[in-house]
């Protein structure tokens, strides 16, 4: 039945739930993407500078912010913006100016239709951004198209060690991950103690693939190791949400007997880029976004430079030249798979380290952007770890702040860490940054 439920979720039951009840155009975009994928470097680049034009014209004709700052630096027509070189001239955007021009970056006639995230980020300042429905469509889109670079495939058995809601699942969540063929694994309650129940979990449900945030999955394949458990062996891991080094694809390796994929992406944009087959860099959606590399002396002296990455498609509240605060280093030649999207050779930017409790418990990096998700008026936060048995959660006020956000924060720490540690939360004007100019939301200082 396994074998004979994939092709039917993704050719029958996923097609007329999404674009026959949801009216969605998911599929439509996948395919696509797809097909876009196997130009040449060439069509791919002028198919994106095509795309990038539309959106310097729409921005001028109904953003206020972007027409406001660019008449600012002499510009007086959107053909103005010449070409790539004009372009990457033009200002970055960063969460700070997003917040503080919030109104000013949607477009009036989008507005009453748009959707809204908030992140937290690898850099611990929460923002809120909007986006379109067709943008969400054909970021789902992308996203599928990036798994499957990796075999990955809809309605395939896969297991998600993941963040899932905080509180009890509801039963329509469980009925819908089942009907995409899918185990959710909360990787926030997971820790030493619990290893074995987890191990048990991905025996019990045999997945084809694992998703999961790259913390606890290298802390799975460490446990297993050291315990010489034996595992169910899916076809392929895929990790998120940090870098995923080469150290670590060799444990996951030897634990699980899978090959691991590294994936790119963050809340703003979702899938920016990820892995295939050949594991040779990741191949960016240079048909969907752009994304541009500082220069080498804006960052690390080891070749990393700034990521600087444009939505071509988000025109309810377009996000031009953001910059994440994450890292990476450019790719070089075409990948054998035969894929014309261009490569990043690393990602080298997510520092969010784990920290730890005196019971055992692991606490991904990731657990604290989401306890801090609900929490306004908060610029920026960090949580450093010194002691085992204590946190010190520094916070950056903003306008707006109200103290009982604290104790909604505390809350949402205590049902991971419990009692254990001590959760010391001050105030500061500032938080520092790291050598390369990035903020961490963790800070483990116990050593390994």
């Amino acid at each position: 039945m396994t074998g004979l439920y994939e092709p039917l979720f993704r050719h029958v039951l996923f097609p007329a739930y999404e674009s026959g009840m949801r009216g969605r155009k998911t599929l439509a975009y996948l395919r696509e993407y797809e097909r876009q994928q196997w130009l040449d470097p060439e069509q791919i680049d002028a198919l994106q500078w095509q795309k990038l034009q539309r959106l310097i014209r729409h921005c001028w004709d109904h953003v206020p912010y972007y027409r406001e700052t660019w008449a600012a630096l002499g510009i007086s027509a959107p053909d103005d913006i010449r070409d790539r070189a004009h372009y990457a001239r033009l200002p970055v955007l960063d969460k700070p100016t997003i917040r503080a021009n919030f109104e000013r970056l949607i477009a009036a006639s989008y507005k009453d239709g748009l959707l809204y995230k908030t992140t937290g980020g690898s850099t611990g300042e929460p923002l809120r951004f909007g986006y379109t429905r067709e943008s969400y469509e054909r970021r789902v889109a992308v996203m599928w198209r990036g798994y499957g670079w990796a075999g990955a495939r809809l309605g395939q058995r896969t297991l998600y060690l993941w963040g899932t809601p905080i509180g009890a699942q509801k039963r329509k969540d469980r009925l819908y991950h089942s009907a995409f063929n899918r185990c959710m694994l909360n990787a926030f309650e997971m820790d030493r103690a619990r290893m074995a129940e987890y191990a048990d979990a991905i025996d019990r449900f045999r997945p084809e693939t694992i998703v999961s945030y790259v913390a606890p999955i290298v802390e799975m394949a460490d446990w297993l190791i050291a315990s010489g458990r034996r595992i169910h062996a899916p076809a392929r891991i895929l990790g998120a949400a940090e870098a995923l080094h080469a150290s670590q694809e060799r444990g996951i390796g030897q634990a699980f007997g899978a090959p691991a994929y590294n994936t790119y992406g963050c809340r703003e944009f979702m899938l920016i880029a990820a892995e295939c087959e050949h594991r040779d860099g990741l191949h960016v959606n240079a048909d969907h976004l752009v994304v541009e590399l500082g220069h080498g002396d804006e960052a690390g002296t080891d070749g990393s430079r700034e990521l600087v990455v444009s939505d071509l498609h988000n025109y309810g509240m377009p996000l031009l030249r953001y910059v994440n605060g994450d890292l990476a280093t450019p790719g070089h030649g075409r990948c054998a798979c035969g894929r014309g999207l261009p490569r990043l050779a690393s990602v080298d930017g997510r520092k969010l380290d784990a920290l730890r409790t005196p019971d055992g418990r692991f606490v991904p990096g990731e657990y604290i952007v989401y306890a801090f998700l609900a929490a306004t008026g908060i610029r920026r936060y960090q949580v450093v770890q010194k002691r085992l048995d204590a946190f010190e959660i520094l916070i950056v006020r903003d306008e707006g702040f109200d103290p009982s956000v604290i104790e909604l924060v505390r809350r949402e720490l205590v049902k991971v860490v419990g009692d254990s540690v001590a959760l010391d939360f001050r105030f500061t004007d500032e938080i520092p940054l790291t050598p390369t100019g990035k903020q961490r939301v963790t800070v483990s200082e116990l050593g390994s």
